[in-house]
Order: C-alpha cells, then structure tokens, then sequence
C-alpha cells in the first residue's frame, strides 16, 4: 500500500504563490504516475496536473497552463507542485493521487490508485 501526505496549503493573496507537496510512504512511488486534483465546495474533482514516472512528461489542466508547474524527487519519494499566480477560482482541496500504471498519464480520477487526504488552498481577493 502506498500512503500519501500532501502539506503546503494555506491562505493567500491573489497573485501570490504556494507549494504543495506529497510525501509518499509505504514503497517507493519512483515508478508510478503521480498526479494533482483539486475539489472545490459544491464541485466534482477535477484534474490538474500530472508527472510520468521519470518526469519525461508533464500533463497540465489549460486553467493551470503557464502557472503551475509539477515536479518529482524520486529520492525523496515526493512530489511537488508549485502555484504561481494565484486566482481566487483556485481555491479548492488539493488532492496528490499515484498511478501503478506508467504507460499513461491519466487524467480523470479514475485513473488513479492510491489517493491523499488533502490539503486546503485558499486564494483570497
């Protein structure tokens, strides 16, 4: 079983910035897919970003595109995602997911395996 741990979240100004990260435990996520969501009250969880095993690829959701950026540190067993430019329609439960399957890089929910608790961001105006 794999444990995920997102921390980093927090209340912020429009404009600012946070980073999130995913501590994974249990094994080694090296090989795995890993991957951003976020839910706001009221909505269904939606993508917003993704890392191949190895970093070769990064997927991003287009209302992400060009402000947040994923990356991995396979040593740490960790991923990160850094927000930049933060809006308010950003604020939402931020959400790290795994994927065992490395020949894709999902990016509906159901395409993940192990799941975090969540972590809040909250972008004020």
């Amino acid at each position: 079983q794999v444990q995920l741990v997102e921390s980093g979240g927090g209340l912020v100004q429009a404009g600012g910035s946070l980073k999130l990260s995913c501590a994974a435990s249990g094994r080694t996520v090296s090989s795995y897919v890993m991957g951003w969501f976020r839910q706001a009250p009221g909505a269904e969880r939606e993508f917003v970003c993704a890392i191949a095993w190895n970093g070769g690829r990064k997927v991003y959701a287009d209302y992400v595109k060009g402000r947040f950026t994923i990356s991995r540190d396979n040593d740490k067993n960790t991923v990160y995602l850094q927000m930049n430019s933060l809006k308010p329609e950003d604020t939402a439960v931020y959400y790290c997911a795994a994927d065992q399957d490395r020949s894709t890089v999902p990016t509906m929910w159901r395409g993940y395996d192990y799941w975090g608790q969540g972590t809040q961001v909250t972008v004020s105006s």
